[in-house]
């Protein structure tokens, strides 16, 4: 069975946790002209996937086994209220919601809390929507969506750094209905995708992807990857970043049998959350522009990433790959870790940050 929570309030009256939310250096982060980031809510632990609820709450995932609603109930863009709706999962990091409805990513399954944000103060029981992943904790945590078609999209990293395996059960995004049927693998050769999002005119699904470890500080790099059709292959194991043989698995297939990346990402920056900016808040040069959540690196020499980068267009439409708010980390020291993406109703952008258990709102005022 599993334990949920009673409604447990971790922050009623939010000023208590502004306490803990004004040590954050936040003047510390750099940010284009304009633009300010301040604290949405404090006190949400190991905070990852986000998703906003019809009703305006905003449910958080995790990989330490709690989920979240953070409620704005005066609507003055700060959080008043943090509820633990769910405890003791397996690492619930996706979140998605539709039709009233909060789905739960928990590695080996896909949970479903039915009418959730009536139920804020007592969740019921959640549904199992479906059982059928792996059980490997190694890239086993999940972000999970909804697409423009209606179905939810899954995806199941790699149980390894690298390794050749089963390519129907890892290294994968799959896509399922409502109810768990009709599952169906769309893009294979995925390490480990931990953020993607639907390209608001065209349709088609973009994802990052995170690189292979071991092969020096400086690649291979991770990925930005558009899926055009069903059925393609982005190279893992036997290429990294469209033009790198992997000295183990590399000889069997050979890099022009991939899909090439769209974008070539820093080299272990841990590119998790990305999101197509889709609001009116932000200067129009930023409207179908990318914001990329990058976690940072853990086994690089000298630490990189901890930032959120931007996937541009240029004037001749190349993409173009640079940094919009740094400063998470200082030297080799980091106070935080951006870990997913989401743009709001009124076209401000949440940034999670798992280290420091809080969620950011950047927002922007014409100088």
């Amino acid at each position: 069975m599993l334990k949920l929570a009673c409604a447990v309030v971790v922050c009623l009256i939010m000023s208590a946790c502004r306490l803990h939310a004004g040590t954050l250096p936040l003047d510390k982060i750099k940010l284009p002209p304009g633009f300010a980031i301040a604290i949405y809510a404090d006190n949400v632990p190991n905070a990852r996937g986000m998703v906003l609820g019809q009703s305006g709450t905003l449910f958080v995932g995790s990989k330490t086994g709690d989920v979240y609603a953070v409620i704005d109930h005066d609507h003055d863009h700060r959080a008043d209220e943090v509820k633990i709706i769910a405890r003791d999962l397996n690492m619930p990091v996706g979140v998605a919601y539709r039709d009233g409805s909060l789905y739960v990513s928990a590695v080996d399954r896909i949970l479903r809390f039915e009418r959730i944000e009536q139920r804020l103060s007592k969740p019921s029981e959640p549904v199992v929507v479906t059982d059928r992943f792996p059980s490997e904790k190694a890239h086993g945590w999940k972000f999970i969506a909804f697409g423009p078609d209606g179905k939810l999209y899954v995806p199941v990293g790699a149980p390894c750094n690298i390794c050749e395996p089963d390519p129907d059960r890892y290294a994968l995004i799959g896509r399922m209905n409502l109810d768990g049927s009709g599952y169906e693998v769309i893009a294979r050769g995925v390490r480990n995708s931990v953020g993607f999002d639907w390209h608001p005119d065209t349709k088609d699904l973009w994802f990052t992807e995170n690189g292979r470890d071991w092969l020096g500080d400086d690649q291979p790099p991770d990925e930005l990857n558009r899926l055009s059709r069903p059925g393609q292959h982005f190279g893992y194991p036997y290429c990294h970043g469209g033009t790198i043989s992997d000295p183990e698995f590399g000889k069997t297939r050979p890099c022009n049998e991939f899909t090439a990346p769209e974008l070539i990402l820093g080299p272990h920056v841990a590119s998790l959350g990305m999101r197509f900016y889709t609001g009116s808040m932000f200067p129009e040069e930023y409207r179908n522009r990318i914001f990329i959540a990058e976690h940072g690196s853990w086994n690089r020499k000298s630490k990189i990433g901890y930032r959120v980068t931007l996937a541009s267009r240029d004037q001749q439409g190349k993409l173009r790959y640079s940094v919009f708010a740094e400063g998470w980390l200082q030297g080799e020291t980091s106070w935080g870790r951006p870990a997913d993406i989401l743009v709001m109703p009124d076209g401000a952008l949440l940034v999670s940050d798992d280290s420091a258990g809080v969620i950011y709102r950047i927002s922007y005022r014409k100088p």
